[in-house]
């Protein structure tokens, strides 16, 4: 009698899209909020300022976590798309360019709240935006199908434990409020799921408030 081995669990990449979604948003209202702040306001500015370091800390460890995990496995098991996967470390590479552009000008920023590094800031972000836009776009069409077919869902998991410790634990929950917003009921379910049951709850409860809160403030409505 002959026993088959049970088949491994392949990646479920529907967690990126959601991850994505994020970034694209975020991006897209940041710009628009600064140009907002009016001149001389440094309290409004260093809200925004906090906000946009906390996310573009979040791209930074996305993007290092695809670096250092998920490039290397692709390219040892369908080398022929070497030349994709080089095309996304190039990508990456100017996101890194315009994130590190936009740090000493939110300082700048954050200290005075004048107009013109105001649209400096603004200006970068709108940059940095469709640099990543592009990316992402190749990096679903591309990348995630083959994240299907050649990464088990045990090597997909460790992208998203990838550099969590290098995220001020004050940030974590308002980053996965800002990756629920973008979910419908079933993908709900499905990030709350991969996280412990105690932290479930407080996501659902203490942890939704604050960010509910988080958001109003840094959006302006309130």
């Amino acid at each position: 009698m002959t026993h088959t081995a049970p088949a491994v669990p392949m990646a479920d990449v529907r967690d990126m899209y959601v991850v994505h979604r994020a970034f694209r948003r975020e991006l897209r209202l940041v710009p628009g909020l600064v140009r907002a702040v009016a001149p001389g306001d440094t309290a409004r500015a260093a809200v925004l300022a906090a906000h946009t370091r906390m996310f573009l800390q979040g791209l930074h460890l996305h993007h290092t976590a695809e670096d250092d995990l998920l490039w290397p496995t692709l390219l040892e098991r369908c080398p022929p798309d070497a030349a994709l996967i080089e095309r996304m470390e190039e990508q990456h590479a100017e996101v890194e360019r315009l994130t590190e552009a936009l740090g000493p000008a939110l300082d700048r920023w954050e200290a005075e709240a004048r107009p013109a590094v105001a649209e400096e800031v603004a200006g970068t972000v709108d940059a940095l935006r469709e640099v990543l836009l592009v990316h992402l776009e190749e990096e679903e069409r591309e990348i995630l199908p083959l994240a299907r077919r050649h990464v088990t869902q045990e090597e997909w998991s460790q992208l998203g434990e990838h550099g969590k410790g290098q995220m001020a634990a004050r940030d974590l929950p308002l980053l996965f409020g800002a990756l629920l917003e973008e979910c419908d009921p079933e993908e709900r379910e499905m990030m709350l799921h991969v996280v412990p049951w105690p932290v479930r709850v407080l996501l659902r409860t203490v942890f939704a408030g604050r960010y509910r809160r988080y958001v109003s403030r840094v959006r302006g409505t309130r």
